[in-house]
């Protein structure tokens, strides 16, 4: 059963995770659409959700918390001035994953995960 347990470990160390999940969260703002695995795209949904979140929000507190996550400056720019008006005025929701197939060497399912538009 899975009681309790909030977040997908995804086979690493705490540390590599979050690493990873900062860099697919960095990927997908910059690029707006990425393909990765379903796990994972399904992990990174939540850390994208709340950095369009605190996008939305606009201020300095706000600015700072999404800095001290991407650890990217040009990416924080574009999330509060680009990505954040766009969903000004829906709640929640910001990101789709489509699933696409397998991938070929390990037959791991595949999903392209995308900015709503």
């Amino acid at each position: 059963m899975r009681h309790n347990m909030s977040y997908r470990k995804l086979g690493r160390r705490a540390d590599h995770r979050k690493a990873m999940m900062m860099n697919l969260t960095i990927s997908l703002l910059r690029e707006e659409r990425i393909e990765t695995t379903v796990t994972r795209a399904k992990e990174l949904r939540k850390f994208a959700e709340r950095m369009i979140t605190l996008g939305k929000k606009g201020d300095l507190a706000a600015r700072r918390r999404a800095f001290a996550f991407l650890r990217d400056d040009a990416v924080v720019a574009k999330l509060f001035s680009d990505i954040a008006p766009k969903y000004a005025e829906r709640n929640g929701g910001y990101t789709r994953i489509l699933k696409t197939g397998v991938r070929r060497g390990d037959s791991a399912e595949l999903a392209i995960i995308e900015l709503v538009k």
